[in-house]
This record gives C-alpha cells, sequence and structure tokens, in this order.
C-alpha cells in the first residue's frame, strides 16, 4: 500500500458504535489470580495475547498480568544452584539431585511458585457497557494503553475492548448522492 495515493473520502471514517457493549469482544480469556506464573505463560503464548486480565473468585478482576509482567519477574527472579556441599565437609549432607548423573531422558525441572497474584500490574482500567464510545477513545488515548475491560456495575468482568476492536468498527463516511 505504500506509495498509493488516499483519496480524500477515504481519510474520513466514523466509528459505527454507540456504546462500550458494541465495541467489546464478551466473555475475555481470564486467568485466576492463584494460578502459576507458568500458568500465565502457557496462556499467553497459547492465545497469541500480550495481556489478560486476572480475576478473582467472584470474576471480579483485580488485576493485569502481560508479557512484560513475566518478563521482569524472570529477569528479576535469582536462581541460586549454589557450592555444593562436599561429603568430607559434611558427612550428613544430602545429594543434590544433579550431582549424580541422570538417566538418559530424565531433566531436573525447577518449578517457579510465583503466583500471578504476585507480579501483575495490580491496575484495571475498565468502564461499564453503557459507556459512550468517545469516552472509550479518550480513556484508551489518555491512559496510554490498547485495551479496557469492561464490568458491570458489580465489577465483574463482562468484556474487554481493544484498539483492534475499535478498527473493526471505522466505516468510511458515505458522501451523500445528488
Amino acid at each position: 500500500m505504500r506509495g498509493e495515493t488516499v483519496t480524500p473520502a477515504a481519510n474520513n471514517l466514523i466509528l459505527k458504535a454507540q456504546r462500550a457493549s458494541e465495541l467489546m469482544s464478551p466473555n475475555p480469556v481470564s486467568i485466576r489470580y492463584k494460578a502459576t506464573v507458568a500458568e500465565a505463560t502457557a496462556l499467553l503464548t497459547d492465545r497469541g495475547f500480550s495481556a489478560a486480565p486476572v480475576i478473582d473468585e467472584a470474576g471480579r478482576a483485580v488485576g493485569v498480568i502481560s508479557r512484560t509482567d513475566l518478563l521482569v519477574h524472570d529477569r528479576e527472579r535469582m536462581t541460586h544452584v549454589g557450592p555444593a556441599v562436599h561429603e568430607t565437609e559434611d558427612p550428613f549432607a544430602r545429594k543434590a539431585l544433579w550431582q549424580d548423573p541422570l538417566p538418559e531422558g530424565f531433566a531436573v525441572e525447577e518449578v517457579d511458585p510465583t503466583m500471578v497474584c504476585d507480579i501483575m500490574t495490580p491496575v484495571v482500567f475498565s468502564v461499564l457497557p453503557d459507556t459512550p464510545v468517545a469516552q472509550v477513545v479518550e480513556d484508551m488515548l489518555g491512559l496510554r494503553v490498547h485495551q479496557l475491560f469492561v464490568v458491570d456495575r458489580n465489577q465483574v468482568l463482562v468484556g474487554v475492548i481493544s484498539a483492534l476492536d475499535i478498527m473493526r468498527h471505522l466505516q468510511p463516511i458515505q458522501a451523500p448522492t445528488t
């Protein structure tokens, strides 16, 4: 599309929606706040998401977990396999698994016990289903976010609005025919 001339009529777009409920994708995929970081990583990776809402037992959005949160956690997490204790130093010390050769096909995996609630961003930018679309766009631009969550009056998560959802509802203004 580079180098193509855009006609003035194509520059005029209108958002064909009135309320957040018309823009949102209903029933967004979410993750429990007590899920592990490994579960969050699998969810975001397998689904190709950059972020997902974090919900409590009542289905209320309590935060957002993003790929950035996972990367920061991974960078800041320290893993020490620190000096092995030799039997001559402490005859009662238990030998670590990695000191003996493992049978072929076996590996030692370190399990990260960190939960999503420990690393999530504990802020949820949300709107109600009846929020006017102009407010939705203004909020997304003002907050510099790619998505807003839609919650009902009880703060239960009912949808998500992404920048792509807004773009899907853009349509060219039809020039009046004379």
